[in-house]
């Protein structure tokens, strides 16, 4: 419930941009067209902070770098009060993206190292679907309130959450053992530390699929509600209801192929659903023949966005032992926001130039591009079986947290990896 409220909170405020956007430009006034700037300058903070945080991670544990992000993205928001210009506004989503960046791949992480790789694409699932509650939620909310009380009100509202779940990872998060290294944590370090993760061709190929999964939801996703205006003339309030019928469809499809993928594997769920995804965005410009069945296709695809990254975040978080899974997680959630920003930039020239059809053509080729790259080289990395066995605290955790979350038995209290599961890690090519 924790993550899946940081998750929440911290996806409600970047969902919420593109919605307000109009009351931001006539108050501040600038034109729409720099909703671009924003995005991208929120982008590429997550990117470079997840890269820098991730070692971080890797060497303190998960719970000083959740705090310290939770943190950060609370000062954020309530700082986006005092926004009176477009560079005083690019500024803060700078800064929000810097605390987005250092909560995401901790988060992650953190599940990794407390479930059993045969609870983790469920764990995955549903602390994920906090993403679905933004848009399902915050959306709506975020835009009532910005048009009753001004743009800087949602941006309030999302920062008592934060708060709220500042509190929570205090409370709740346990301090879990981390590696004793003797090395310093310094720049080389955390760059060694890089260069070994991407001499391994499954970690290459996970993060080259991982940035063309972003590149292709931003070159399908964020014309496609211009394209539906101007070709069919969708009102912004059915805008609204398509989101709302693909939060749902996430919300539903998203834990159950996650424990999918604990029991029959992370490589078929993938498979199968980026397959699903690649025939839905192509199979997208035949709406044209009924405009309303987008919301029928949105819901599928949708569900499978969900059920394609929940197995694959597994996947990655089993790639790689505890050593490095900060780390690694990092460098994915860097090359994603990569990926999605390249996707943005290429997708208004090609919706300008050639039309919607091209983009959703091109983001099918993507998905296909990624499914090739996760049959051909990375493995499947569930262990079959293997056993569980709870972990204790860690003993040098000065922070003082209550271990909330432990229990009698590994269904209630912390998840490690086994002494198998740990053997069969460091011997993946």
């Amino acid at each position: 419930m924790t993550l899946w409220l940081v998750v929440f909170s911290s996806s409600s405020q970047v969902m919420i941009i593109a919605p307000i956007l109009p009351d931001i430009s006539q108050e501040l006034g600038f034109p729409l067209s720099w909703l671009g700037l924003l995005v991208a300058s929120y982008a590429a903070a997550v990117g470079v902070f997840a890269l820098l945080t991730g070692p971080v991670s890797d060497r303190l544990g998960r719970r000083p770098v959740l705090l310290a992000g939770s943190l950060l993205m609370t000062a954020a928001l309530c700082l986006h009060l005092l926004a009176g210009s477009f560079a005083s506004l690019l500024i803060l989503r700078a800064l929000a993206g810097a605390a987005g960046g250092i909560l995401s791949g901790a988060a992650v992480a953190f599940v990794g190292d407390y479930f059993p790789s045969n609870r983790r694409g469920w764990a995955n699932a549903w602390i994920m679907s906090g993403v679905a509650g933004g848009q399902m939620a915050g959306i709506p909310l975020g835009t009532l309130l910005s048009e009753h009380f001004g743009f800087r009100s949602p941006f309030l509202v999302f920062a008592v959450t934060m708060a709220f779940a500042t509190a929570l990872v205090w409370w709740t998060i346990p301090q879990l053992q981390t590696p004793a290294s003797s090395d310093k944590l310094t720049l080389g370090s955390a760059l060694a530390g890089y260069r070994s993760l991407l001499s391994r061709s499954s970690v290459r190929a996970a993060v080259l699929a991982y940035l063309l999964m972003f590149l292709g939801i931003s070159l399908y996703m964020i014309y496609l509600p211009a394209w539906l205006e101007t070709s069919f003339s969708f009102a912004a309030a059915s805008i609204a209801a398509l989101f709302l019928v693909g939060g749902i469809a996430n919300v539903l499809a998203g834990p159950r192929a996650g424990r999918f993928s604990d029991t029959q594997g992370r490589r078929p769920v993938i498979l199968s659903a980026s397959l699903g995804i690649t025939l839905l965005m192509a199979a997208t410009p035949l709406v044209a023949v009924w405009s309303w069945s987008i919301y029928g296709l949105f819901f599928f695809i949708m569900g499978l966005f969900a059920s394609r990254a929940s197995p694959f975040q597994s996947l990655l978080t089993e790639l790689v032992s505890g050593e490095q899974r900060g780390s690694l997680m990092g460098l994915t959630m860097a090359t994603g926001q990569l990926g999605f920003g390249v996707g943005g930039a290429l997708a208004g020239v090609v919706y300008a130039h050639l039309g919607f059809i091209t983009n959703s053509l091109l983001g099918a080729l993507t998905a296909l591009l990624a499914a090739g790259l996760v049959w051909r080289y990375l493995p499947e990395t569930l262990s079959a079986g293997s056993p569980t066995v709870p972990v204790q605290p860690d003993a040098c955790n000065i922070l003082g947290a209550p271990d909330a979350l432990c229990g009698p038995c590994p269904e209630a209290g912390h998840m490690a990896r086994s002494l198998q599961e740990a053997c069969a890690e460091k011997a993946k090519p």
